[in-house]
This record gives structure tokens, C-alpha cells and sequence, in this order.
């Protein structure tokens, strides 16, 4: 699941590499707020799918909604006259390093259940395997 993203990522920029794609001017600051905002929704739904919200409707609908409004909030600013796309970066920022901490909260801890599970189940077989040999011991005590 969430290797779909990092493909999809990774396809992306082999793809805008190989087409030797650039942005220049004004139109680059469009395409950068565009997409904080879409990583952003993707982080998302990364950090949907550890918490078991995960929904595809929801997912698409707000990756398509987040990336146009931030390029509209783009597009007014420079309308008007403000540098809203500093604002739009901001907030996208801030709300990727929010995902990114979940995001790295969930892998640690799912790490650190599968070591505590990795020796609970080793306790368990040790247990066993040692009274299976003192079960041994005491009916070959009792043989003699």
C-alpha cells in the first residue's frame, strides 16, 4: 500500500528527467505550490491507511480539491499584488512535516511491536523446549 506512492513518486520525476521538463518564472512557483499540495495529500492518506481511514473517494477528491485551491490561492495573490504562494508553502510545509511525524510514530512503533512479539515468541519456545527437557529428565529418573 504505501509503496504505491513512492513508485508513482519515483515514475514521476523519471519521467519529468527524461523529458528534460523545466519551469521557469512565475509558472514554476504555480507547479511548486501544486505539488506541496499534492505530496501533501499523498503523506495523507499514507498516514489514513496506518490509521485503518483509508478511502479511495476521499483520497481523490482531496488530492484534486488541495492542489487546485493552492494553485488558485497562487494564481490570486499574484493577482493582487501579495506573494500568497509563500503562505499556501508555508502551511503545506508545515502540515508534511505534521504527516511525517505520524507517519514515522506508526513505522517506529509497529517496529518495536514486532521486536517485542520476535521475543515473546523466543521466551515462549525457550520455555517449552526447557520443560519438555525437564519432563524428559524426570521419567528417566523414574526409569532407574
Amino acid at each position: 500500500m504505501i509503496l504505491i506512492p513512492i513508485l508513482f513518486f519515483a515514475i514521476g520525476i523519471a519521467i519529468a528527467n527524461a523529458l528534460h521538463l523545466h519551469a521557469f518564472g512565475i509558472s514554476a512557483r504555480y507547479i511548486a505550490v501544486a505539488c506541496l499540495a499534492g505530496l501533501d495529500t499523498v503523506l495523507g492518506g499514507i498516514r489514513s491507511g496506518y490509521e485503518g481511514k483509508f478511502q479511495n473517494d476521499v483520497f481523490v477528491t482531496g488530492f484534486v480539491t488541495n492542489t487546485v485551491i493552492a494553485f488558485a490561492i497562487a494564481i490570486l495573490g499574484y493577482k493582487i499584488g501579495i506573494d500568497l504562494f509563500v503562505v499556501v508553502a508555508l502551511v503545506m510545509g508545515m502540515r508534511i512535516f505534521n504527516n511525517l511525524s505520524l507517519i514515522r510514530r506508526y513505522l517506529l512503533q509497529g517496529y518495536l511491536d514486532m521486536i517485542s512479539r520476535f521475543k515473546r515468541q523466543k521466551q515462549e519456545a525457550d520455555a517449552q523446549k526447557e520443560s519438555s527437557q525437564s519432563g524428559a529428565l524426570s521419567t528417566a529418573e523414574g526409569v532407574e
